[in-house]
């Protein structure tokens, strides 16, 4: 993605539309984009969504020396960071604490295949974080969404919130509701205290390589 004015104010509106559905609040929430050139667009520490503007977004290096932008960056920059360098096809990251997803990361795992909608937009199953990690150690937080989250393209942080990626900024939006929705539906199947079913895994890998290479063409 190039850094212009319409990309900045993109990220700047997703915050905007992820307050507004109740994913994200106060300035707990952060979001981040791979520029055409390496670098790493990433949403301000501690600035709140109504009130950011384009100069306020801070761009990092891949070994996250800051390279533009006068603000801090986001205190969980090096999650993004991590995951952009681990994960070359991602090119946007959304980092929420939206409330099924939340409730989820305090169960003991992730979220299984449960729908063709995780197959296909999120790569089957929601991994969740080995152990939990406060946020203000920024780094470890960081290495245990990186190693968790694998080919996925959502992550739950343990007691924390969840990680959606894509491959543009609207993908990586979708994949939010996605995680959101699948969090919920869990939730639901888990207090019914009926058997449920998950997708086979033939089938997962299926709808994901589906979703990438034919949706849309065929």
């Amino acid at each position: 993605m190039k850094d212009t004015d319409e990309l900045r104010q993109a990220i700047i509106d997703v915050c905007l539309r992820l307050r507004d559905d109740g994913y994200i609040f106060g300035t707990w929430g952060n979001v981040s984009v791979r520029l055409d050139n390496g670098n790493i667009m990433l949403t301000p520490s501690r600035v709140a969504y109504e009130e950011m503007r384009s100069d306020d977004l801070v761009v990092l290096a891949p070994d996250g020396n800051r390279v533009l932008g006068a603000r801090l960056a986001t205190s969980e920059r090096e999650l993004h960071r991590g995951v952009m360098n681990k994960r070359p096809d991602i090119q946007a990251i959304i980092h929420t604490h939206s409330t099924y997803a939340m409730a989820a990361s305090a169960l003991d795992v992730g979220i299984p295949v449960l729908s063709e909608e995780m197959c296909q937009l999120l790569g089957g199953e929601i991994p969740l974080t080995g152990r939990f990690v406060p946020s203000e150690n920024h780094v470890e937080l960081g290495e245990v969404v990186t190693e968790a989250i694998g080919d996925k393209n959502a992550v739950l942080i343990r007691n924390h919130g969840v990680v959606c990626c894509g491959r543009t900024l609207e993908e990586a939006e979708v994949c939010c509701q996605v995680a959101e929705k699948s969090a919920r539906i869990y939730l639901s199947l888990l207090g019914s205290g009926q058997r449920f079913r998950t997708v086979e895994e033939p089938y997962v890998t299926m709808g994901r390589r589906y979703f990438l290479e034919g949706y849309g063409k065929t």
